[in-house]
């Protein structure tokens, strides 16, 4: 990936900030596992290589923001393509995620018209119904497995539930956040899952060995409720991180605290992307020689391509290949 240049202030601004960080934690001897990502110089990386407008910079660093969230989740060597196609003006995005710890992503709108000012941040005139599609690549497998299911685009977090909640089968919820400032800049952005593991697998002490599909007692029915307010309880954490009163942690620890919150994994994240100038002239190669000389002549001995994960633009001479 060729890297954008954020703005010279905004980057002194992002320097005063907590370091961008994913934080993996577990709570309830096992129970609650969940992360949390502050994802300020994430999203407006993502923004400065697809050039984005304020609402574009929302919905794909919402989306990215939510990717990201997956990684944790991810076994061994693992890649996530996650895509969204709706009926509104936006029309869907496409956002990977790397369980080396990268993720990149594009909308399929890149400028969206705007009729009207904006009264809130409901998606649905943009996104509209449409489909989510989950599809997981593990190192060996010839063919992703992917499923998908049907969500209503007015908020993507919850869309990522919806699926989990219906494909998974998985109590999961997601909150991703950005903040703007008056100038339309992006001045903090972060996210965070959780989930409420059954009791088969966990500890022994913890009812290791039952059916997970027994009927929930009402010690479990009383966790899940616990978990549920707390996690509402959260605020925005694009206001949180731009404030810079509180870390990560502290975040956790507070939403958390009466379920023995744990942080056991901290680890980098980054809007990246593995494309590069060879890896286009090697793929320009294969294409028929014929078809690759009318290319060269319509671009006066050159060719431009942009990779549409990550904006970057090659330009690739007739002497390169």
């Amino acid at each position: 990936m060729i890297k954008a240049k954020i703005d010279t202030d905004l980057q002194k601004y992002l320097d005063t900030l907590e370091a961008d960080s994913l934080k993996v934690f577990t709570a309830a001897n096992g129970r609650i596992r969940g992360a949390i990502f502050h994802g300020s110089r994430f999203v407006n990386q993502l923004r400065a290589q697809h050039n984005l407008g304020i609402l574009e910079t929302y919905i794909l660093g919402q989306a990215s923001l939510c990717a990201a969230m997956t990684i944790p989740m991810m076994k061994d060597q693992e890649h996530v393509v996650i895509k969204y196609e709706g009926i509104g003006s936006e029309q869907g995005y496409s956002v990977e995620a790397d369980s080396s710890g990268y993720v990149r992503g594009y909308l399929y709108t890149d400028h969206i018209p705007i009729q009207k000012e904006l009264e809130n941040w409901n998606l649905a005139p943009f996104m509209g119904p449409g489909s989510f599609t989950f599809s997981r690549v593990h190192k060996d497998d010839k063919y992703p497995q992917s499923s998908t299911v049907d969500v209503d685009g007015e908020n993507i977090a919850k869309d990522f539930a919806t699926y989990f909640a219906q494909s998974e089968q998985i109590n999961t919820a997601f909150n991703s956040s950005i903040q703007f400032d008056k100038e339309g800049k992006v001045i903090g952005a972060g996210a965070m899952y959780i989930q409420i593991m059954p009791k088969t697998g966990g500890t022994a002490g913890d009812g290791g060995g039952r059916d997970s599909h027994a009927e929930e007692s009402d010690e479990e029915e009383k966790l899940l409720t616990s978990v549920e307010n707390a996690f509402k309880a959260c605020p925005s954490l694009g206001l949180l991180y731009s404030e810079k009163e509180v870390d990560s942690e502290d975040i956790v620890i507070g939403l958390f605290r009466e379920f023995s919150p744990v942080i056991t994994v901290t680890r980098d994240i980054i809007f990246d992307c593995p494309c590069s100038q060879n890896k286009f002239i090697t793929y320009l190669k294969t294409l028929p020689p014929q078809q690759l000389k009318e290319m060269l002549e319509e671009s006066n001995d050159s060719i431009q391509i942009e990779c549409r994960n990550c904006g970057s633009l090659y330009k690739i001479s007739k002497e390169d290949l």
